[in-house]
């Protein structure tokens, strides 16, 4: 038996073909914790990992139940300085030895956390291997059995480069620090935060790059688990002539399939595109994410302050104000929604 609050969204959804809804937010909302930028992972199990930052502090929480109820909040660790803000913040990816979180300090340091099956945290481990290079502290997880990568913003020799680090033991170990690109034109865009997905020994990186004035959407991919990576391809056939940064790197994720999905913000436009592809216009607004489930692709992103989800039939839900939404699909045809406002964490599922 559905539980009254998916009832609820999956009748309004229904009556609202074709529109974007208000939800109820007494009905479909719930706040989990206080906190700023929540990451969320899923295992094989459907249990779902919820980390965030407050102050220096690294939270976690799970649920067992596809996200209808939390555990009480956790501590992983105190990182002094931890960078928790303006989509910055701790990411996390389940492996096959337990669960491994990144945080970076608001110098550039980043440090990995795992959690082993027994629910104990181990002591922090340094990613960069150059004191203090990501001082934007912009950077990405992603994770596939005990093969994990982290990507980041990367100052060294004093231009943003996009630079990372894989490990093969699930975070106890990083390999050393590696260049994956460095722009022709000096630098990458500055204020975006890279995306990361390993699917086997592929891994998949989209970043903003900043090529003759245009702060386009691009991606590069190792076929051999991040040992070398070949050229960097534009996504999409438009162009963005911006002088400022526009704090929106977008998303990447990999469907059934392995085929690569994104979803990026150009001039406030929000486009999907498949890599090779061209890009599909989908909304108007800024921090775009999305998910695949079931073969169907999810989005979501901020319109006027307001939480956006578009769901496959092209309905989409306005869940209320809030910022930095992420999505994890949860059974074969519901996804959760997590995302922050006035620094707490909110969630529904839809």
């Amino acid at each position: 038996m559905k539980s009254p609050v998916v009832i609820l969204i999956i009748v309004a959804v229904a009556a609202s073909f074709g529109c974007a809804h208000k939800a109820s937010l007494q009905s479909s909302e719930a706040i989990i914790a206080s906190g700023q930028m929540p990451a969320i992972a899923k295992n094989k199990s459907d249990k779902i990992h919820l980390v965030y930052g407050t102050g220096d502090s690294i939270m976690y929480s799970y649920s067992s139940d596809g996200g209808k109820t939390f555990s009480n909040n956790s501590l992983v660790a105190v990182l002094p300085e931890l960078a928790a803000s303006h989509t910055r913040g701790p990411q996390v990816s389940e492996t096959t030895d337990g669960l491994l979180v990144t945080a970076c300090t608001d110098g550039g340091n980043i440090y990995s956390y795992r959690m082993d099956h027994s629910g104990r945290w181990s002591s922090s481990i340094r990613v960069n291997d150059v004191d203090t290079v990501a001082k934007e502290n912009l950077m990405s997880l992603s994770a596939d059995g005990n093969n994990a990568f982290a990507v980041w913003l990367d100052l060294r020799d004093k231009h943003n480069k996009i630079f990372g680090a894989k490990s093969t033991d699930g975070g106890t170990t990083w390999s050393k620090n590696q260049l994956i690109y460095a722009s022709p034109d000096s630098t990458v865009c500055d204020c975006c935060k890279p995306s990361v997905v390993v699917t086997g020994k592929e891994v998949s990186i989209m970043f903003r790059n900043w090529l003759s004035g245009n702060r386009d959407m691009h991606l590069i991919q190792s076929s051999d688990g991040g040992i070398t990576f070949g050229s960097a391809q534009k996504l999409g056939t438009g162009n963005w002539p911006l002088k400022g940064c526009p704090m929106d790197g977008g998303s990447i994720v990999a469907n059934e399939e392995g085929n690569l999905q994104t979803v990026w913000n150009r001039k406030g436009t929000i486009y999907a595109c498949e890599p090779g592809k061209g890009e599909k216009e989908i909304g108007q607004g800024r921090s775009c994410t999305m998910e695949t489930a079931n073969g169907k692709n999810v989005y979501a992103w901020v319109e006027k302050g307001d939480v956006i989800v578009l769901n496959p039939q092209g309905v989409k839900t306005n869940l209320g104000k809030g910022q930095l939404p992420v999505l994890k699909g949860v059974g074969e045809e519901r996804v959760l929604c997590v995302w922050e406002n006035e620094k707490q964490i909110h969630s529904a599922i839809l």
